[in-house]
Protein backbone atom coordinates (compact mmCIF):
# COMPACT_ATOMS: atom_id res chain seq x y z
CA UNK A 1 0.00 0.00 0.00
CA UNK A 2 1.58 3.59 -0.95
CA UNK A 3 1.71 5.73 2.55
CA UNK A 4 0.90 8.82 1.30
CA UNK A 5 -1.31 10.55 -1.34
CA UNK A 6 -1.97 14.34 -2.87
CA UNK A 7 -5.44 14.63 -4.24
CA UNK A 8 -7.63 17.08 -5.75
CA UNK A 9 -11.09 17.19 -4.54
CA UNK A 10 -13.62 18.98 -6.75
CA UNK A 11 -15.86 21.82 -6.47
CA UNK A 12 -19.74 20.84 -7.34
CA UNK A 13 -23.24 22.07 -8.31
CA UNK A 14 -25.87 20.50 -6.89
CA UNK A 15 -29.58 21.02 -7.58
CA UNK A 16 -29.33 22.22 -11.53
CA UNK A 17 -32.63 23.46 -10.83
CA UNK A 18 -35.05 21.47 -11.04
CA UNK A 19 -33.28 18.43 -8.89
CA UNK A 20 -33.18 19.68 -5.30
CA UNK A 21 -31.19 17.01 -3.46
CA UNK A 22 -30.86 14.64 -6.44
CA UNK A 23 -29.09 15.90 -9.20
CA UNK A 24 -25.33 17.60 -9.48
CA UNK A 25 -22.60 17.89 -11.37
CA UNK A 26 -18.73 17.84 -10.90
CA UNK A 27 -16.39 20.76 -11.71
CA UNK A 28 -12.71 20.67 -13.19
CA UNK A 29 -11.20 23.83 -12.37
CA UNK A 30 -11.91 24.81 -8.87
CA UNK A 31 -11.73 22.67 -5.95
CA UNK A 32 -9.94 21.56 -2.65
CA UNK A 33 -6.29 20.00 -2.44
CA UNK A 34 -5.73 17.15 0.39
CA UNK A 35 -2.67 15.26 1.77
CA UNK A 36 -4.03 11.60 3.08
CA UNK A 37 -1.34 9.74 4.76
CA UNK A 38 -1.22 6.46 6.63
CA UNK A 39 -0.39 6.81 10.16
CA UNK A 40 1.60 3.98 12.82
CA UNK A 41 -0.41 5.63 15.41
CA UNK A 42 -4.15 4.75 15.46
CA UNK A 43 -6.96 6.98 14.70
CA UNK A 44 -7.84 10.17 12.65
CA UNK A 45 -5.89 13.04 13.00
CA UNK A 46 -6.66 16.67 11.08
CA UNK A 47 -2.58 17.63 11.37
CA UNK A 48 -2.97 20.64 8.66
CA UNK A 49 -5.31 23.42 7.69
CA UNK A 50 -4.70 25.70 5.54
CA UNK A 51 -7.14 28.49 3.55
CA UNK A 52 -9.84 28.69 6.15
CA UNK A 53 -10.53 28.58 9.52
CA UNK A 54 -11.76 24.84 10.35
CA UNK A 55 -11.99 22.78 13.59
CA UNK A 56 -8.98 20.39 13.68
CA UNK A 57 -11.19 18.07 16.46
CA UNK A 58 -11.87 15.03 14.22
CA UNK A 59 -15.13 14.92 15.09
CA UNK A 60 -16.12 18.71 14.22
CA UNK A 61 -14.32 18.23 10.85
CA UNK A 62 -16.13 16.67 7.81
CA UNK A 63 -13.28 14.91 6.29
CA UNK A 64 -12.56 13.13 9.88
CA UNK A 65 -16.23 12.80 10.47
CA UNK A 66 -16.34 11.19 7.05
CA UNK A 67 -13.00 9.14 7.17
CA UNK A 68 -14.24 7.60 10.45
CA UNK A 69 -17.03 6.44 8.98
CA UNK A 70 -15.59 4.79 6.33
CA UNK A 71 -12.76 3.04 8.96
CA UNK A 72 -15.51 1.98 10.97
CA UNK A 73 -16.89 0.00 7.96
CA UNK A 74 -13.47 -1.29 6.95
CA UNK A 75 -13.29 -2.97 10.45
CA UNK A 76 -9.20 -2.16 11.15
CA UNK A 77 -7.87 0.28 13.58
CA UNK A 78 -5.09 2.13 11.37
CA UNK A 79 -4.14 5.47 11.76
CA UNK A 80 -5.01 8.23 9.14
CA UNK A 81 -3.31 11.80 8.67
CA UNK A 82 -5.46 14.90 6.99
CA UNK A 83 -3.95 17.94 5.56
CA UNK A 84 -6.42 20.60 4.48
CA UNK A 85 -5.67 22.99 1.60
CA UNK A 86 -9.20 24.85 1.07
CA UNK A 87 -9.48 26.73 -1.75
CA UNK A 88 -12.70 26.47 -2.46
CA UNK A 89 -14.78 29.17 0.21
CA UNK A 90 -17.84 27.58 3.22
CA UNK A 91 -21.01 28.50 2.24
CA UNK A 92 -20.05 29.30 -1.06
CA UNK A 93 -22.86 26.60 -2.89
CA UNK A 94 -20.00 25.05 -4.73
CA UNK A 95 -19.65 22.02 -2.33
CA UNK A 96 -16.84 22.94 -0.54
CA UNK A 97 -18.04 20.59 2.71
CA UNK A 98 -18.39 17.88 0.01
CA UNK A 99 -15.34 18.43 -1.66
CA UNK A 100 -13.42 17.67 1.98
CA UNK A 101 -15.41 14.44 3.26
CA UNK A 102 -15.31 12.76 -0.89
CA UNK A 103 -11.79 13.69 -1.16
CA UNK A 104 -10.48 12.27 1.82
CA UNK A 105 -12.68 9.01 1.91
CA UNK A 106 -11.67 8.46 -1.73
CA UNK A 107 -7.95 8.88 -0.38
CA UNK A 108 -8.28 7.15 2.23
CA UNK A 109 -10.37 3.78 0.07
CA UNK A 110 -7.33 4.60 -2.49
CA UNK A 111 -4.78 3.82 0.45
CA UNK A 112 -6.10 1.10 1.76
CA UNK A 113 -6.26 -0.56 -1.78
CA UNK A 114 -9.53 -0.10 -2.69
CA UNK A 115 -11.97 -2.30 -0.59
CA UNK A 116 -14.98 -0.05 -1.60
CA UNK A 117 -16.56 0.90 -4.67
CA UNK A 118 -16.76 4.90 -5.28
CA UNK A 119 -20.85 4.38 -5.30
CA UNK A 120 -19.62 2.73 -1.85
CA UNK A 121 -18.23 5.62 -0.55
CA UNK A 122 -20.71 8.09 -0.94
CA UNK A 123 -22.55 7.47 2.45
CA UNK A 124 -19.03 7.93 4.09
CA UNK A 125 -18.77 11.01 2.81
CA UNK A 126 -22.45 11.74 2.94
CA UNK A 127 -21.94 11.72 7.09
CA UNK A 128 -19.39 15.01 6.92
CA UNK A 129 -22.55 16.59 4.87
CA UNK A 130 -24.71 15.63 8.32
CA UNK A 131 -21.92 17.20 10.27
CA UNK A 132 -21.44 20.65 7.58
CA UNK A 133 -25.75 20.84 7.19
CA UNK A 134 -27.46 18.62 9.10
CA UNK A 135 -28.81 16.75 6.50
CA UNK A 136 -27.27 13.84 4.88
CA UNK A 137 -27.68 14.60 1.29
CA UNK A 138 -25.68 13.09 -1.66
CA UNK A 139 -26.17 15.75 -4.52
CA UNK A 140 -22.55 17.33 -4.07
CA UNK A 141 -20.40 14.34 -2.50
CA UNK A 142 -21.92 11.76 -5.50
CA UNK A 143 -20.93 13.66 -8.27
CA UNK A 144 -17.55 14.62 -6.14
CA UNK A 145 -16.56 10.73 -6.26
CA UNK A 146 -18.38 9.55 -9.39
CA UNK A 147 -17.32 12.67 -11.52
CA UNK A 148 -19.78 14.09 -14.40
CA UNK A 149 -23.22 14.01 -13.70
CA UNK A 150 -24.82 12.13 -10.88
CA UNK A 151 -28.44 11.21 -9.95
CA UNK A 152 -29.85 10.56 -6.36
CA UNK A 153 -32.69 8.18 -7.64
CA UNK A 154 -33.30 7.08 -4.06
CA UNK A 155 -32.22 7.79 -0.60
CA UNK A 156 -33.81 5.09 1.46
CA UNK A 157 -31.91 2.61 0.20
CA UNK A 158 -29.63 5.00 -1.12
CA UNK A 159 -29.30 4.44 -5.21
CA UNK A 160 -27.21 6.52 -6.88
CA UNK A 161 -26.83 6.97 -10.47
CA UNK A 162 -23.83 8.17 -12.88
CA UNK A 163 -25.27 10.08 -15.77
CA UNK A 164 -23.66 10.45 -19.29
CA UNK A 165 -22.34 13.92 -19.64
CA UNK A 166 -22.26 15.42 -23.13
CA UNK A 167 -18.66 16.83 -23.67
CA UNK A 168 -19.50 20.00 -25.05
CA UNK A 169 -21.12 21.04 -21.96
CA UNK A 170 -19.46 24.33 -19.75
CA UNK A 171 -20.55 25.99 -16.82
CA UNK A 172 -19.95 29.20 -15.52
CA UNK A 173 -20.14 30.21 -11.87
CA UNK A 174 -20.12 33.53 -9.99
CA UNK A 175 -20.01 33.25 -6.13
CA UNK A 176 -20.81 36.15 -4.57
CA UNK A 177 -18.92 37.40 -1.30
CA UNK A 178 -21.66 36.07 1.12
CA UNK A 179 -21.86 33.53 3.20
CA UNK A 180 -25.62 32.05 3.10
CA UNK A 181 -25.33 28.92 5.13
CA UNK A 182 -27.02 25.70 4.09
CA UNK A 183 -28.87 25.25 7.18
CA UNK A 184 -30.26 28.98 6.39
CA UNK A 185 -30.99 28.73 3.16
CA UNK A 186 -33.07 25.15 3.69
CA UNK A 187 -35.31 27.36 6.49
CA UNK A 188 -36.55 29.11 3.79
CA UNK A 189 -38.20 26.00 2.27
CA UNK A 190 -41.97 24.81 2.49
CA UNK A 191 -42.24 21.89 3.81
CA UNK A 192 -45.42 21.34 1.40
CA UNK A 193 -46.01 22.26 -2.70
CA UNK A 194 -48.33 21.65 -5.00
CA UNK A 195 -49.47 18.82 -7.02
CA UNK A 196 -49.31 20.81 -10.08
CA UNK A 197 -45.63 22.11 -9.32
CA UNK A 198 -44.65 18.60 -8.44
CA UNK A 199 -45.46 17.68 -11.91
CA UNK A 200 -44.00 20.19 -13.52
CA UNK A 201 -40.71 19.52 -11.39
CA UNK A 202 -40.62 16.16 -12.49
CA UNK A 203 -40.83 16.65 -15.76
CA UNK A 204 -37.85 18.97 -15.82
CA UNK A 205 -36.12 16.28 -14.11
CA UNK A 206 -36.83 13.28 -16.72
CA UNK A 207 -36.18 16.02 -19.38
CA UNK A 208 -32.97 16.85 -18.47
CA UNK A 209 -31.91 13.35 -17.63
CA UNK A 210 -33.11 12.09 -21.03
CA UNK A 211 -31.17 15.55 -22.81
CA UNK A 212 -27.99 14.51 -21.13
CA UNK A 213 -28.29 11.08 -22.58
CA UNK A 214 -29.40 12.07 -26.00
CA UNK A 215 -27.22 15.22 -26.15
CA UNK A 216 -30.00 17.53 -27.27
CA UNK A 217 -28.70 20.78 -25.79
CA UNK A 218 -32.10 22.29 -26.15
CA UNK A 219 -33.95 19.72 -23.61
CA UNK A 220 -31.04 19.99 -21.46
CA UNK A 221 -31.83 24.06 -21.59
CA UNK A 222 -35.82 24.02 -21.42
CA UNK A 223 -35.12 21.37 -18.29
CA UNK A 224 -33.35 23.39 -16.38
CA UNK A 225 -36.31 25.25 -14.66
CA UNK A 226 -36.86 25.42 -11.31
CA UNK A 227 -40.52 26.09 -9.99
CA UNK A 228 -40.27 25.23 -6.14
CA UNK A 229 -37.13 26.02 -4.83
CA UNK A 230 -35.66 28.61 -6.88
CA UNK A 231 -38.32 31.38 -6.08
CA UNK A 232 -37.60 31.13 -2.57
CA UNK A 233 -34.38 31.35 -2.37
CA UNK A 234 -33.53 33.78 -5.04
CA UNK A 235 -33.95 36.70 -2.43
CA UNK A 236 -31.24 35.91 -0.65
CA UNK A 237 -28.74 36.55 -3.97
CA UNK A 238 -28.00 40.09 -5.00
CA UNK A 239 -28.85 41.04 -8.66
CA UNK A 240 -29.61 37.00 -8.88
CA UNK A 241 -32.62 37.80 -11.53
CA UNK A 242 -30.31 39.91 -14.01
CA UNK A 243 -27.34 37.54 -13.96
CA UNK A 244 -30.00 34.62 -14.92
CA UNK A 245 -31.74 37.21 -17.15
CA UNK A 246 -28.33 38.27 -18.83
CA UNK A 247 -26.96 34.49 -19.31
CA UNK A 248 -29.85 33.29 -20.89
CA UNK A 249 -29.82 36.72 -23.37
CA UNK A 250 -26.31 35.89 -24.01
CA UNK A 251 -26.85 31.95 -25.20
CA UNK A 252 -26.69 30.31 -21.64
CA UNK A 253 -28.27 26.93 -21.94
CA UNK A 254 -29.88 27.35 -18.34
CA UNK A 255 -28.79 29.27 -14.85
CA UNK A 256 -30.05 29.20 -11.38
CA UNK A 257 -28.78 28.86 -7.87
CA UNK A 258 -25.64 26.58 -7.06
CA UNK A 259 -26.71 24.45 -4.05
CA UNK A 260 -28.19 26.35 -1.65
CA UNK A 261 -26.26 29.44 -2.70
CA UNK A 262 -25.14 32.17 -3.12
CA UNK A 263 -23.28 31.16 -6.29
CA UNK A 264 -24.93 30.96 -9.27
CA UNK A 265 -24.64 28.78 -12.27
CA UNK A 266 -24.74 29.19 -15.85
CA UNK A 267 -24.87 25.94 -18.18
CA UNK A 268 -23.32 26.66 -21.76
CA UNK A 269 -22.53 24.39 -24.58
CA UNK A 270 -19.02 25.36 -25.83
CA UNK A 271 -16.37 27.25 -23.53
CA UNK A 272 -16.60 30.40 -25.92
CA UNK A 273 -20.28 30.72 -24.54
CA UNK A 274 -19.25 30.09 -20.98
CA UNK A 275 -16.37 32.80 -21.26
CA UNK A 276 -18.52 34.94 -22.68
CA UNK A 277 -21.21 34.73 -19.73
CA UNK A 278 -18.65 35.02 -17.48
CA UNK A 279 -18.12 38.35 -18.89
CA UNK A 280 -21.37 39.98 -18.95
CA UNK A 281 -21.80 38.76 -15.43
CA UNK A 282 -18.62 40.15 -14.39
CA UNK A 283 -20.00 43.68 -15.47
CA UNK A 284 -23.37 43.33 -13.73
CA UNK A 285 -21.44 42.78 -10.29
CA UNK A 286 -18.64 45.24 -10.70
CA UNK A 287 -21.71 47.87 -10.22
CA UNK A 288 -22.14 46.08 -6.71
CA UNK A 289 -19.51 46.89 -4.18
CA UNK A 290 -19.84 42.91 -3.83
CA UNK A 291 -16.68 40.97 -4.03
CA UNK A 292 -16.67 37.85 -5.84
CA UNK A 293 -14.91 35.36 -8.04
CA UNK A 294 -15.81 33.41 -11.25
CA UNK A 295 -15.41 30.27 -12.13
CA UNK A 296 -15.39 28.52 -15.89
CA UNK A 297 -14.89 24.88 -16.22
CA UNK A 298 -15.87 21.95 -18.08
CA UNK A 299 -17.74 19.22 -16.07
CA UNK A 300 -15.00 17.02 -14.61
CA UNK A 301 -16.30 13.40 -15.83
CA UNK A 302 -13.66 11.71 -13.18
CA UNK A 303 -14.09 13.30 -10.24
CA UNK A 304 -11.52 13.40 -7.41
CA UNK A 305 -8.24 13.18 -9.04
CA UNK A 306 -4.16 12.36 -7.69
CA UNK A 307 -2.00 15.19 -7.89
CA UNK A 308 1.61 15.03 -8.67
CA UNK A 309 3.95 15.73 -5.43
Amino acid sequence: MSKSLKIFAPATVANLSCGFDVLGCCLDTVGDEMVISLSSTPGVKITKIVGATLPFETHKNVAGVATEALLKEYGKNIGIEIEIYKKIKAGSGIGSSAASSAGAVWAVNHLLDSPFTPNQLIPFAMEGEKLASGNAHADNVAPALLGGFTLVRSYSPLDVIKLHTPKDLFMTVIHPQIEVKTSDSRSVIKNKVSLQKAIHQWGNVGGLVAGLYTEDYQLIGRSLEDVIIEPLRSILIPEFDTVKTTALKNGALGCGISGSGPSIFALSRGNQNAIVIAEHIKKIYDTTGIDFDIHVSKINNNGVKILNN
